[in-house]
């Protein structure tokens, strides 16, 4: 039987924990009495830097119950970072572990199923999304778009996966090689290269609280998945210079032409129009680099991706 560990990031999740604890508790107490997770499995809830009582509540719910731990980082980290220090703190006690987010829009029934893969051989088991129909017109679009633009560009992503996956203790310490301060693990995990497999589920509504990731997270995290895992920006850039430069050798020998013909207009309208145009192509372009120097940056201070402020351990172990 496996030692597994949910590990559960947490942000402002007052008014969902509760509920969630209570189910996580519940699943992970059915796991081991049916055998399926060994007695020294726990649920640990991570806290990237909560403002209401998100903290307290994981303190109360540690004290009264030896299933559950937690991690209280020093200050907002980012879900990805957050996540990431859960799993470091996890694999040196667990044979696998579940990321899943707090809200519990992840259907916690297949963990069953996710663990049945692990004994299979999995390294890595992701939970894939059947469907979309509880997602807004709006997100549904943009989501299904960003996934295409990613495989596009290169990315080898996996369609309708966010971060509910099983990673065994191995595909762990192989991720912990991975040292990039901008984490974007649905990149990262795929490209570790071990054996995986997937669970397929029906995503839930949220049933408390308000979601972390409004339009304007969602668009910072597309960025940062498209410049984390490819150049391929960088070339288009490279290739619409190109273009540019031969169409603008082609308006000068038809100026010149027009010249000698004595076929001349006034094209004020259209100069300024075109000088708008390159204008804000040089600056789109200015922005895209600016991204992947920003990127560079961060990289090169080596900061640490989080602080971990406090452990609530678990005395058994």
């Amino acid at each position: 039987m496996p030692v597994v560990y949910l590990v559960v990031p947490c942000l402002n999740e007052e008014a969902a924990l509760p509920e969630t604890n209570r189910r996580l508790t519940q699943k992970l107490d059915s796991l081991i009495k049916s055998g399926k997770a060994d007695a020294k499995s726990r649920i640990l809830y991570v806290d990237d830097g909560s403002e209401d009582k998100t903290w307290e509540l994981i303190t109360h719910y540690h004290n009264e119950n030896p299933l559950v731990l937690g991690l209280k980082l020093a200050h907002n980290a980012g879900h990805q970072n957050a996540l990431f220090a859960g799993l470091m703190t996890a694999k040196s006690y667990a044979d696998c572990t579940i990321s899943l987010d707090a809200d519990l829009q992840d259907d916690i029934e297949i963990l069953d199923e996710f663990i049945d893969r692990f004994s299979e051989g999995c390294e890595i088991v992701y939970g894939v999304r059947k469907k979309r129909d509880t997602d807004t017109f709006f997100k549904r679009v943009t989501a299904v778009g960003f996934y295409k633009m990613m495989k596009l560009l290169g990315v080898d992503i996996v369609y309708n996966h966010a971060d509910y996956r099983l990673m065994r203790k191995r595909s762990l310490e192989a991720l912990g090689e991975y040292r990039e301060v901008n984490l974007f693990l649905r990149g990262i995990v795929p490209i570790i290269g071990y054996k995986s497999g997937t669970v397929y589920y029906d995503r839930h509504k949220r049933m408390a609280g308000e979601s972390k990731y409004p339009l304007k997270k969602m668009l910072g995290f597309a960025l940062d998945g498209i410049t984390s895992f490819s150049v391929k920006p960088l070339k288009i850039i490279s290739n619409l210079g190109i273009l540019i430069s031969f169409l603008s050798i082609i308006g000068i020998l038809y100026a010149l032409i027009s010249y000698f013909l004595g076929v001349t207009v006034p094209g004020w309208t259209a100069i300024v129009a075109s000088i708008w145009l390159l204008g804000g192509i040089q600056l789109l372009c200015i922005g895209v680099v600016g991204g992947y120097i920003g990127k560079i940056y961060s990289e090169v201070k080596n900061r640490p991706r989080y602080t971990v402020e406090q452990f609530l351990d678990d005395p058994e172990q």
